[in-house]
């Protein structure tokens, strides 16, 4: 873990993968009352900002002495987001898994998600949790729409689209939950630490 001041009052911690830093983002949550004056905590891809630091140094040296223990698979809050399967890149991103296309649901819904930040859009978060062999490639051509409710992967991470917006992700399905919706508490249905499982709907 590497520690970076951010001007006068911000510290930004860096490590080598998002497990890692979602270990950290954990153990930074469940030792908030440590962190005497910081007012938000930000997780990214290999990030965490602390902001609102009086003495990022400071703050700095004590966090580095910290023993981060890793992230339990079922620790945290967990959501089911029902998925019907009807994407237009099921056929090519089956090839790329080396699966038959009706496969395709069957390894999505068995793998355990878990956001690991927010961005993009109000309600988009990305969802880590997909082994290495089944990371995908972005689409050589981005589409200038991607309809509201698609769920996607590129790279590592998994997303669903909380409104349309252009986008480059493979899509591999559609579901009616509402991502983003301001007059609910809270507005996101996905935040960083929540655990996700898409489960397979009838179109």
């Amino acid at each position: 873990m590497r520690a970076l001041p951010v001007g006068a009052g911000a510290l930004l911690l860096e490590g080598d993968s998002a497990a890692e830093v979602a270990a950290l983002h954990a153990e930074l949550l469940r030792r908030r009352d440590e962190l005497d004056g910081v007012v938000d905590i930000v997780p990214a891809a290999r990030t965490v900002l602390l902001d609102g630091v009086p003495d990022p140094a400071a703050l700095a040296a004590r966090v580095a002495g910290w023993e981060v223990p890793a992230l339990p698979p079922a620790q945290g809050p967990q959501v089911t987001v029902p998925v019907r399967f009807d994407g237009p890149d099921l056929a090519e991103v089956a090839a790329l898994w080396g699966v038959a296309p009706r496969e395709v649901a069957g390894v999505v819904t068995g793998t355990p998600f878990r956001v690991a930040f927010c961005g993009f859009a109000p309600g988009f978060g990305y969802l880590t949790g997909l082994p290495p062999h089944l990371h995908l490639p972005r689409r050589a051509t981005p589409r200038t729409a991607v309809p509201a409710g698609s769920l996607a992967l590129a790279g590592e991470y998994a997303g669903v689209y909380p409104r349309s917006s252009p986008g480059g992700w493979q899509l591999l399905g559609t579901t009616d939950a509402v991502l983003w919706d301001p007059a609910r508490e809270p507005a996101a249905l996905f935040a960083p630490g929540v655990r996700v499982r898409f489960t397979e709907v009838a179109g």
